[in-house]
């Protein structure tokens, strides 16, 4: 399969996260009961079924860290310029994190990554939107791609994904988890606050190393408490009626490097307010800078002599 990219050849800021939280959440927040435990049920068995927590993680290059940072960063701002929900840009990493686990992609093909991220996001929007917009309008600073290409592309994620697009995300699970988590009632903001960790989490992970509601019951928690002991959370996570299918010690895990998270970005806010300058970007400071690709926009088109080479030899992500 590695043969077929070549064959298409060719900072989101704090602001960015700053969503109202639709009427429908808040009713759903206020009447979830135990009514809702079959669906959740339902919820927590489709997310296993999808094959998360995979027994290898994404090797991550120097040069594929700082290209998927830079298509994460190109997919969060091109969430809030179309005002996509925040699950489709979540959707498109996880499709984007999986074919990086089935397909090798050579360094010297830093194109195909980007166009990898316009295929992801576009077809997240198929799903999750009501009124996705056209090829044409997604734009690149460094390279625009012809819609024929960017559909090349789509089949290709939709062949090694192997059409099975609908992944359950944490943002399902979490008014259960609110309701079961949080003060009666939640605090107003307590649902934008555990969206934004969410995304803000996905640049530091392969996002199918965690079942979607681990993820989501840690940020969850964070939200709600950044102080918990062990024993505490283990008291939380054994009061819900599906703590069976939620592994403790994966919450654990993933609530402590939100945490940490969390930490290092108020370090680095507070570094640069103490010498009077704005922030740029809400990475982790461990995070290299973006890609450094050519500042000029590059067209890509295809044509039959392109069809069939290889992309060449890149070492497999998973």
């Amino acid at each position: 399969m590695d043969n077929c990219i070549s064959s298409l050849n060719c900072q989101e800021n704090e602001t960015c996260l700053e969503e109202v939280v639709d009427e429908d959440t808040f009713i759903y927040l206020k009447n979830c009961n135990a009514s809702e435990d079959d669906y959740v049920g339902m919820l927590f068995e489709k997310a296993i079924s999808f094959g998360f927590k995979n027994d290898e993680s994404l090797v991550i290059g120097d040069w594929v860290k700082r290209a998927r940072l830079e298509a994460i960063s190109w997919i969060l701002k091109s969430r809030a310029t179309f005002g996509f929900r925040f699950q489709t840009a979540y959707l498109s990493v996880t499709y984007f994190d999986q074919f990086l686990c089935t397909q090798s992609i050579n360094s010297e093909k830093a194109w195909a990554i980007q166009l990898l991220s316009v295929a992801c996001l576009s077809l997240a929007a198929k799903m999750e939107e009501s009124n996705p917009p056209v090829l044409s309008a997604f734009q690149l600073e460094d390279y625009s791609f012809e819609s024929k290409v960017i559909q090349r592309m789509e089949l290709l994620v939709l062949s090694t994904l192997q059409w099975k697009m609908g992944f359950i995300s944490p943002f399902d699970f979490l008014p259960y988890f609110i309701t079961k988590f949080c003060i009666k009632p939640p605090p107003s903001n307590i649902m934008s606050r555990t969206m934004k960790l969410i995304l803000a989490i996905m640049k530091d992970i392969n996002l199918m190393d965690y079942q979607p509601s681990v993820i989501a019951a840690a940020a969850t928690l964070v939200a709600s408490d950044p102080q918990l002991t062990r024993k505490a959370m283990e008291l939380k996570m054994n009061s819900i009626s599906h703590s069976k299918l939620v592994e403790t010690e994966d919450v654990f895990v993933c609530y402590n490097l939100i945490r940490r998270l969390e930490i290092e970005k108020s370090r680095v806010l507070n570094s640069l307010n103490s010498q009077n300058q704005t922030p740029t970007s809400s990475r982790p400071i461990n995070v290299s800078e973006s890609f450094a690709g050519n500042t000029k926009r590059k067209k890509l088109k295809l044509d039959d002599t392109e069809q069939n080479s290889g992309i060449g030899d890149g070492k497999r992500l998973c």
